[in-house]
């Protein structure tokens, strides 16, 4: 008898719960507004700023989080010979690390430079792409190979975003490795 009592308790309990619930309005929700929030466009007018637009630069000095260093050699045919002369890596002999350098490598640069800087990457043998010559037949430097990988050249691109400034000079200490195994 207990426990018929206890199944009909709990029975009336359910009915009761499902009979009080209406799907025809909206249940109550904690903070609105962090649910529905304001959508702003990017370049729409705005009240909320001197300017009249949503979109506002950095302030000034900022620079972004993360591993982030700013490079501020122009990507002319000046700040070119600028970095083939004068630019140094900040990694010192310990730091480098060559098997990091040669996985970046191989990712970003071998499918046109070749694995061995030769110029014989697998679009250049698919006949993909012309024109990439060795390591050894140019005079490359530290300095004007971190600003090719930076802005690219030719019809190479940046690698600026795919590598962060430590990778970016791992790569560079690995293709000077690859230009004097060349150069043999």
């Amino acid at each position: 008898m207990k426990t018929s009592l206890k199944y009909i308790v709990v029975l009336v309990l359910l009915i009761g719960f499902v009979s009080c619930q209406n799907n025809s309005r909206p249940n109550y929700q904690y903070m609105p507004n962090m649910y529905e929030s304001v959508g702003y466009e990017t370049y729409q007018e705005s009240d909320a700023f001197a300017n009249g637009v949503e979109a506002q630069l950095p302030a000034e000095g900022t620079i972004p989080r993360g591993d982030f260093m700013p490079y501020e050699i122009d990507d002319t045919t000046e700040g070119y010979d600028f970095a083939k002369a004068n630019l140094t890596s900040p990694l010192d002999s310990t730091q480098i690390d060559y098997a990091e350098g040669k996985v970046l490598y191989d990712i970003y640069c071998g499918i046109c430079h070749g694995t061995k800087g030769n110029g014989k990457g697998k679009l250049v043998e698919r006949e993909k792409i012309l024109g990439v010559p060795s390591y050894d037949a140019r005079p490359i430097t530290t300095g004007s190979i971190y600003h090719v990988i930076y802005y690219g050249i030719n019809s190479m691109g940046s690698y600026a975003n795919q590598l962060n400034e430590n990778e970016r000079w791992q790569v560079v200490a690995y293709v000077e490795k690859l230009k004097a195994d060349l150069e043999k």
